[in-house]
């Protein structure tokens, strides 16, 4: 004990100033944690033959999925390392999950069409995660370059979930499926613009008619959940090719990546 004191004062270095363990941030990874849950409770259900179960544990991951960040931010704990676990928690509930269910509940019936349908899918959700993770600083904030993964996902798992409640079979509508996991994963690598909704801010006040308008809107959708649901990640991802092409029409510039040339690193970066 007495050598590890003199070696301590003969380094300089008193044990006050010795550096603190880093550690992580408990909340926002709890949320996290709870949506990589949802995916692999997904892929359960799904090997389990309970394909409606398997749907809603995806979207519970996304409704998980869209808390943490705002968790993070709202309790000033954000992280490197949240980012990260974040970003693999993405891959497996929205990227690996989905694959895997439409696989199990159509696609395997199509043989090779199948599997490779469903690989395509979880490729474009691995590249679309790995570039928003090096665009993040350069890509407009109101926008999402291509179609976001948890949306991508929604639309696998919203199709699935209606047709099992319309009691329809996977292999009855393989191909249908087959479209739509292709639709979905190619959008995602596309450079087509959605809005990210990320300029709605919570903390302002907003007219009473707002909140009027939010419990017609959970009203509507507790007509036929999946029904409903699925029906708005249609339109939201018809959204974007829609928006593309007014603003190709007028001429503005399609590309999301940020025009403003406040920052240096944002200088250049515009491309159409």
């Amino acid at each position: 004990m007495r050598e590890e004191n003199e070696n301590v004062e003969d380094s300089g270095v008193t044990p006050l100033q010795r550096k603190p363990r880093k550690g992580i941030y408990i909340l926002p990874n709890m949320v996290t944690l709870a949506a990589l849950f949802g995916g692999f409770y997904a892929i359960v259900m799904a090997m389990n033959g309970r394909f409606d179960l398997a749907a809603a544990g995806v979207f519970c991951a996304m409704v998980l999925d869209g808390l943490d960040g705002r968790v993070a931010r709202m309790t000033n704990t954000q992280s490197a390392f949240g980012e990260q676990m974040d970003s693999l928690s993405d891959m497996v509930s929205f990227g690996a999950a989905p694959a895997l269910i439409a696989y199990e509940w159509a696609l395997k019936g199509l043989g090779r069409w199948g599997w490779i349908a469903a690989f395509v899918y979880c490729a474009c959700a691995a590249l679309r995660l790995a570039r928003f993770n090096v665009n993040t600083a350069v890509v407009d904030k109101r926008f999402f370059q291509g179609l976001p993964s948890p949306a991508a996902a929604a639309l696998v798992t919203g199709f699935i979930w209606t047709m099992t409640e319309l009691d329809y079979t996977g292999p009855s509508v393989a191909w249908p499926m087959l479209v739509i996991a292709m639709f979905a994963g190619l959008t995602m690598v596309t450079n087509v613009p959605f809005y990210s909704f990320k300029d709605v801010h919570m903390k302002k006040s907003v007219p009473f008619a707002a909140i009027v308008l939010v419990a017609l809107g959970i009203a509507v959708v507790n007509i036929h959940p999946p029904t409903v649901l699925f029906g708005l990640f249609v339109a939201y991802g018809l959204s974007g090719y829609i928006l593309y092409a007014v603003r190709k029409a007028k001429g503005q510039p399609t590309s999301m990546i940020s025009t403003s040339t406040k920052e240096p690193d944002e200088r250049g970066l515009h491309q159409d």
